[in-house]
């Protein structure tokens, strides 16, 4: 659905030398349809800029950007324009029109592409019944909550019926109660619409709750990506390591210490029971969890095992468990 091949963005930073700043580097990103794909990373990532890549807000250096099959960097404005309509975006600060209603904040979005009024009326009502603000509809942002205000931001996001849904920052003005009430209706929306859904972020909890797939950003460039459940069975994730962060490594005499992760159905597999009665050995379990995320089942544990850890790495492994040795700088 979104398809992003050796994006670059370069701005002019002023001072008292002019000198490029590249804010993204020949990043390549693909996106499925219906997925709901998470970029992760600190303030001045690049994170922002290549979500406004997406939709063209931003002109890329070079690169191209396609959504669901059209490239946009290669179309004009006229064609920018009417690809957009595809093309829902929410925002961190809401950016509602304080004079207008919560009626009036969504059926904007429709009155700029000319929908007759009747039209209007009809979505308008149908938006936010689907958002759960229909009683609210006479109201101004001034009487909303934060998380009111962020559900009027994602039905003027759906007005256009678009199947590709943006999210900058969407939660992160937001406690962590309304933040969870908004993640569930993004998931809802995903499920119910089949919206594609690429949202940036900071917070750990947005990619643990909603998504499938996710990437790593800093300095511009991708240190890791693909599909949340791929990434936990890396030893080197950074995305692993914050989803399920494990206590230091620590030598123990006549024991190896090994890192374990499974996902799908092997996390509700008692393994660890499993593997001390079948081998008649103690596994101490240092630390780790299993929980459930938008990817499904998944767990890690930093265990203890009798010498050299050889029989209980190859049992875990044959029962589809990704084992490694832990180091020091784990």
């Amino acid at each position: 659905m979104i398809e992003i091949k050796g994006l670059r963005k370069t701005y002019r930073a002023k001072g008292r030398r002019d000198r490029e700043v590249v804010a993204v580097d020949g990043v390549d990103l693909t996106v499925g349809e219906g997925d709901v794909y998470g970029v992760l990373g600190r303030s001045g990532a690049g994170k922002s800029t290549l979500l406004r890549c997406v939709n063209m807000l931003e002109r890329p250096d070079a690169g191209t950007v396609s959504v669901g099959g059209v490239e946009l960097t290669a179309l004009n404005r006229r064609g920018l324009r009417q690809a957009r309509h595809g093309i829902g975006m929410i925002h961190q600060h809401f950016a509602l029109l304080s004079s207008r209603t919560v009626a009036g904040n969504v059926a904007f979005a429709l009155e700029v592409t000319g929908v007759p009024r009747a039209e209007r009326r009809t979505r308008v009502a149908e938006l936010l019944d689907l958002v759960g603000l229909s009683e609210r509809a006479d109201a101004y942002p001034s009487q909303l909550s934060g998380g009111q205000k962020q559900r009027v931001g994602i039905a003027r996001a759906l007005a256009a019926r678009p199947k590709v849904l943006l999210s900058d920052e969407a939660t992160s003005a937001l406690d962590p109660e309304t933040t969870e009430s908004i993640l569930r209706l993004l998931l809802d929306l995903n499920r119910r619409l089949g919206l594609t859904i690429l949202l940036i972020t900071h917070e750990m909890t947005v990619v643990k709750r909603i998504c499938q797939s996710a990437a790593v950003m800093r300095d511009g460039v991708f240190v890791e990506s693909g599909a949340v459940t791929d990434l936990l069975h890396r030893p080197d994730s950074e995305l692993a390591r914050d989803l399920f962060p494990l206590d230091p490594f620590t030598e123990l005499p006549g024991r190896t210490v090994v890192d374990v992760s499974v996902s799908g159905a092997d996390a509700d597999i008692p393994l660890l029971t499993e593997v001390a009665r079948t081998l008649d050995v103690d596994v101490h379990v240092l630390s780790g969890s299993v929980e459930t995320l938008a990817a499904g089942r998944a767990g890690r544990w930093r265990l203890a095992v009798p010498g050299d850890g050889a029989a209980v790495i190859h049992h875990l492994r044959s029962r589809g468990a990704v084992v490694a040795v832990a180091e020091a700088s784990s």
